[in-house]
């Protein structure tokens, strides 16, 4: 009798799951380096059957209908954003796959694709507020100045042809198992130091956003949020009457 609000519900909980994913790309929609975040929701008989499950695929019904739907997951776009020239000695942008490697205060490596980079107090090339850009062998990079000459192959020279060091671009064989913090970095395990790379100097990668096609998701996912919270206040209405009215009948 009351399934309609299993229905409703857990369309208003899955519009604003995706309202809070879509949010969070238009935000950082000018944030180098950044990429899509897009929710999917699967029907809860779906997620069942994945828990009951066993190894050889063999599920067991567990009902003939199933009335909401769960969350599945947020998954990443890592589609090539713009490069966009900036002038500045130490912007970098990758093109192609891959990641920059950034040592954090606490000792791990995160990954980002934003090249947007100074230098700190000891010479180190360093993302700010984060920790030191590291090269192919996991080492960071001693600079000392930004009057750079660098290659398309992310080697750093200085204006007068001394070597410096070489950006490090790292790749991952499953890109799926990487997690993405509330910063924007990526965090996870099996980064390989890139076979071949190509770095453009004094250009950032824009963000992969495509900010028509997030309006227009969120201004679908609040039309269907408002009208399912509408259709549950009505259905709660018809509810009240059914447990009054025909009770008195």
């Amino acid at each position: 009798m009351f399934k309609g609000f299993y229905n409703l519900t857990s369309g208003m909980l899955t519009q604003q799951r995706n309202l809070n994913v879509v949010g969070n790309n238009l935000v950082n929609i000018s944030t180098a380096g950044f990429k899509e975040s897009r929710y999917t929701a699967t029907t809860f008989d779906d997620v069942m059957y994945s828990r009951v499950g066993n190894v050889e695929k063999v599920y067991t019904e567990i009902g003939r209908q199933s009335y909401i739907r769960a969350n599945s997951e947020i998954s990443v776009v890592y589609d090539q954003g713009i490069p966009e020239p900036t002038g500045i000695p130490l912007d970098f942008a990758i093109m192609g796959e891959g990641f920059f490697a950034v040592q954090n205060g606490d000792g791990g490596i995160a990954y980002t694709r934003a090249g947007s980079f100074s230098l700190d107090d000891e010479g180190y090339l360093c993302f700010p507020g984060v920790g030191q850009v590291l090269d192919p062998e996991g080492q960071p990079i001693l600079v000392t100045t930004d009057k750079l000459d660098v290659d398309a192959q992310g080697n750093l020279f200085t204006q007068n042809g001394g070597y410096l060091g070489q950006l490090g671009v790292y790749t991952f064989e499953d890109m799926d198992a990487l997690e993405q913090d509330d910063r924007g970095f990526f965090l996870g395990d099996g980064a390989q130091p890139a076979e071949t790379q190509q770095i453009l100097w004094k250009y950032l990668e824009r963000s992969n956003v495509d900010m028509i096609r997030q309006m227009t998701e969120m201004l679908t996912c609040q039309r269907a949020l408002q009208s399912a919270a509408s259709v549950s206040k009505m259905y709660d209405e018809v509810m009240g009457h059914s447990a009054s009215d025909i009770g008195r009948m």
